[in-house]
Formats: structure tokens, sequence, C-alpha cells
């Protein structure tokens, strides 16, 4: 079983931060709940039971959320990502924009290279439940 540490958006936001590349993200994260995110080559991604995460709630239709498109965060080194750059192949934040209703949800990437895990949150300070850290599954996208 995984320990999870949660972070706060500070100093041990900095020190747990993971970057990962674009083919680390690709694949299915699911979480001990039962939530799962499946992420593609072309940045399009797939999710089930989303709305079961706290950070459903911050959107208009949390049942509706499904699928989307994820990108990187780019940032200058400050502590808070500044924008969704679809054309950086690499962070430590992600930009999920769910097609139901255009709601943006950012996910916090934890832990390091070889064992991360994800927490989609509107609130980085208040980490993520601990049955709500996505982890991802040892299985290679292509077969997915």
């Amino acid at each position: 079983m995984a320990v999870v540490l949660k972070v706060s958006c500070g100093w041990a936001a900095g020190i747990y931060a993971a970057e990962l590349s674009e083919d680390q993200i690709e694949g299915r994260w699911t979480s001990q709940a039962g939530t799962s995110l499946t992420f593609h080559e072309d940045h399009a991604f797939t999710a089930e039971d989303f709305d079961a995460l706290p950070v459903a709630s911050d959107c208009t239709y949390p049942a509706a959320l499904s699928s989307g498109r994820w990108s990187f965060f780019a940032s200058s080194g400050a502590d808070q990502p500044e924008a969704m750059d679809a054309t950086a192949a690499r962070g430590s934040v992600l930009s999920l924009v769910f097609l139901a209703d255009g709601c943006e949800v950012y996910v916090y990437l934890f832990g390091d290279e070889g064992d991360p895990s994800m927490c989609p949150t509107g609130d980085p300070d208040a980490g993520c439940p601990n049955d709500g850290y996505l982890y991802r599954n040892k299985t290679t996208p292509s077969a997915l």
C-alpha cells in the first residue's frame, strides 16, 4: 500500500512536486475510491467517476465530466502555474478542460518520477482526500 503525504502549495509542494513528461502522463491513472483518468498522446483524456472527487463540485455539471483535453501549465519558476501551454512537454501541474461544460480542473503532480501521484483539486493547500489521489497503472499506454 502506498503512503500518501498531503502537501500544501508552499514549500512542501516545491519539495514533493513531480515534474513529468508527456509520455509519463499518458495511460490510465486510478484512485482507491474508483475514479480513473486515461490520458492519450493527442492530449485527449477520458474520466470515470470523476464526479466522486470533491473538486468536481466546482463544475456546473459534475455528473457529465467524462472527457476533455489536457495540457501542462508553463511556469517561470514561481510557486503557482502561470498559464496552460499546449506546447509544454513537461510539467508539475496539469490543466484538464472537460468538454461537457468547459470546466477547468487543476491536477498537481507529486512524488517522484518512478512513483508519482496526481491530486485534482481547486485548492492545492487543501490537498486531496486520501482516497482521492490517483496513481499510474503499471500498464503501458499502448495496452489501453
